[in-house]
């Protein structure tokens, strides 16, 4: 019988103007360059082809860009759309958005930033993208919390619920932003899904 099992095959982490996979620095951009140009220089290393990203609010440029790092190489489309789940958790929502929307409504409301003030919107983002039906939630919390994060899956395989999943961690608020995303799967791995290693597998 089945017990639930499952295995970190995939790290992304984002900071520090820094992207890195699997521990493995794959870009660094001066300290000083804003979110924006970074995210930039992300995605023309990262994808370059994928023009619905220059409409992205910051939130889910960073979710997009991060499942992009991990999935390039490695997709999860040998799975059914519907067993691959999509789990997220932030401290701030939407409310980097929400603040930018509300200064816009002084003059004209903007659609195009209404479109994101729902935390879960990046969400949205990486399941177009890749084609994610399965099941899938936005937590928010003070601060990445893997043992909620691991009992939570850990439950959704037991339940064969999921098959594969992306999780981790997604914020931004200003200029203060921070991405820790795992690709998470029943099998193919060496390392066990479970709260220490999400904790050390994000430690860079």
């Amino acid at each position: 019988m089945y017990n639930g099992e499952a295995y970190i095959t995939g790290t992304c982490v984002v900071r520090n103007n820094r992207i890195y996979r699997d521990g493995v620095l794959l870009l660094e951009t001066p300290q000083e360059q804003e979110l924006t140009d970074f995210l930039r220089a992300g995605y023309d290393q990262v994808s370059g082809q994928y023009p619905k990203f220059h409409k992205m609010d910051p939130l889910s440029k960073l979710g997009w860009l991060a499942a992009e790092v991990l999935l390039k190489d490695a997709p999860l489309n040998s799975y059914p759309p519907e067993s691959v789940g999509l789990i997220l958790a932030n401290k701030s929502a939407s409310l980097d958005t929400d603040l930018r929307y509300f200064d816009t409504v002084k003059d004209i409301a903007s659609p195009a930033l209404f479109v994101y003030t729902l935390s879960n919107i990046v969400m949205g983002e990486i399941s177009i993208r890749h084609g994610f039906k399965g099941e899938n939630a936005f937590f928010t919390a003070d601060a990445f919390d893997p043992g909620f994060m691991a009992g939570y899956i850990s439950q959704l395989f037991l339940e064969n619920a999921v098959s594969a999943c992306l999780c981790g961690w997604v914020e931004v608020m200003g200029p203060v932003y921070e991405v820790i995303m795992y690709k998470v799967e029943r099998s193919g791995g060496e390392l066990v899904f479970n709260a220490d290693n999400l904790q050390k597998a994000g430690s860079i």
